[in-house]
């Protein structure tokens, strides 16, 4: 056997034994032949230290780096070097969710900052210690609704919600028989007029919008709050976190939950994560959030100490009352945005944002300018925006990849164009010379 594999042979004897089968063949018997690898696997003979840093050297070179124009839900905003270096402390990357909280007053603590900080971004009163991402959080905030609404079990979701997490929505609510339905867009927003009609029906117990949307857009929510709790419904909001530093929080606009993704606060665009989710709340829903929430208090010599305050999950109660069934959260990546919060402090939030949005709009200016494109929505934006291009927007794509360039996201028949704090006027003046070409 293989030096590196746990099991011996006479482990593997036993496993057939008790499944009854008499060959490692006739276990994967099921398997179709046609999927089956038959070749050799392209591995290399065994090499020194030096020789496998060169090889990796090399297939690095094999990356295309790309300057960012793409968005919807991942944005290239500025990493402080610093970071990754703290994170990547033996402390911290080791850490295990704290089971022993009374001994992890290092975990409990930071974690306690984050939620603090998260619920002043938000303009909420409450923050659990995070979630998996933000789509899975906007699941979670649609699962708490219906607990919320007892025998209530519709959820409403605005048709300006990101795809992605609105794919996400469905398997939650297809597997806890929750009936989702779709709020109509309007010119590229969300139909007050719709909604209305749509509570007016009976049974919601929650309405999920987004803001920005997923074109850009940044939405009137005037008395949205209002309408959905004049129908006892619950008014659930997912922003993008950066985002909340520059406009109207959900707190402010009257939300019951607000949901999202922490990725904008300082973590790296990456191949599917890690990223963290946020969840924040009105007090009164606390009982109903689910994850965990740490709080402060003071110990028996009158020290300020730090303890996990409320865990509603299955593996701590009765699993028919859990709120959710989110596990193992060791907050790394809420570690990570923590310090990026604290690095960056109010001025610095704002400030990036304030460039995003100041990029974004020369971009979109100049994009006019060419005559090749149009606004799809002529309505207020951040730093993100819709446009239609009057050619072949796949070759225009793939051109700005030649050329060095992720030129925005293709959605539907136009192309969402995403700009941060990052990109300089010469990035941006080089992709418009490439898309007026």
């Amino acid at each position: 056997m293989f030096k590196y594999f746990p099991h011996t042979e006479d482990d593997l004897n036993a496993m057939l034994q008790r499944t009854g089968v008499e060959s490692l063949d006739a276990l994967y018997a099921q398997i179709p032949d046609s999927i089956r690898f038959k070749g050799d696997y392209q591995l290399p003979e065994a090499m020194s230290e030096q020789e496998v840093r060169e090889l990796f050297a090399q297939l690095g070179t094999q990356n295309k780096q790309l300057t960012c124009f793409a968005g919807m839900g991942v944005y290239d905003h500025y990493t402080p070097s610093v970071i990754p270096q703290l994170v990547q402390r033996s402390e911290f990357l080791t850490s295990y969710t704290p089971y022993q909280a009374e001994i992890s007053q290092g975990t409990l603590h930071y974690i306690f900052e984050y939620q603090s900080m998260m619920a002043e971004l938000t303009g909420m009163d409450i923050s659990n210690a995070s979630m998996y991402d933000g789509t899975t959080a906007a699941a979670e905030a649609m699962m708490m609704a219906v607990a919320a609404g007892k025998k209530q079990n519709k959820v409403l979701v605005s048709e300006t919600v990101n795809p992605k997490t609105r794919q996400v929505l469905d398997t939650y609510a297809l597997h806890h028989g929750i009936e989702l339905e779709t709020i109509a867009a309007e010119d590229g927003v969300t139909s007050r007029q719709n909604l209305e009609a749509q509570l007016a029906g009976g049974g919601v117990a929650g309405v999920l919008v987004q803001q920005p949307n997923v074109y850009g857009i940044v939405e009137d929510l005037t008395g949205f709050a209002e309408i959905c709790h004049g129908h006892k419904a619950l008014f659930v909001m997912d922003s993008v976190a950066a985002d909340l530093s520059v406009l109207k929080t959900p707190g402010e606009w009257g939300a019951d939950i607000a949901v999202g993704d922490g990725q904008s606060l300082g973590i790296p665009m990456q191949w599917g994560g890690p990223y963290v989710g946020y969840m924040c709340c009105t007090e009164k829903l606390i009982r109903k959030m689910p994850g965990r929430i740490v709080g402060m208090t003071k110990d028996n010599r009158d020290q300020r100490a730090f303890v996990l305050t409320l865990q509603a999950r299955e593996q701590h109660i009765r699993r028919q009352k859990a709120t959710s069934n989110i596990c193992s959260n060791q907050s790394l990546m809420a570690l990570w945005v923590t310090i990026y919060l604290s690095l960056m402090g109010k001025q610095g939030l704002k400030e990036a944002g304030e460039l995003s949005y100041a990029g974004a709009h020369y971009l979109c200016d100049e994009l006019l300018k060419t005559g090749r494109f149009t606004l799809v929505y002529d309505k207020p934006f951040f730093n993100e925006f819709y446009v239609k291009y009057e050619g072949d927007a796949d070759m225009l794509c793939q051109r700005f990849i030649e050329e060095g360039l992720l030129g925005g996201v293709r959605y539907a028949d136009g192309i969402v164009f995403a700009v941060t704090e990052k990109r300089t006027k010469e990035e941006i003046d080089h992709l418009v010379k490439i898309a007026a070409l």
